[in-house]
């Protein structure tokens, strides 16, 4: 089964977010809530999620090639 849900964490300042993702699209920027840190994905990665998420993107759990 597929979660949509993950944790996103700000690698500045610690802030943790709950956040659904989309299952229709990857998010390549995401903005902090408390520091306003713009977080892209790192480097390997193709989205905010799998790098800064509890859990990766839907289509990487489905072993698919996220291409955004």
């Amino acid at each position: 089964m597929i979660k949509l849900k993950s944790e996103i964490t700000c690698p500045a300042c610690g802030h943790k977010k709950t956040e659904t993702m989309p299952t229709d699209a990857c998010w390549f920027f995401y903005d902090c809530a408390d520091c306003g840190e713009k977080l892209k994905p790192l480097q390997g990665d193709c989205c905010v999620f799998c790098s800064y998420g509890t859990v990766p993107c839907p289509p990487i759990q489905e072993g698919a090639c996220c291409n955004g």
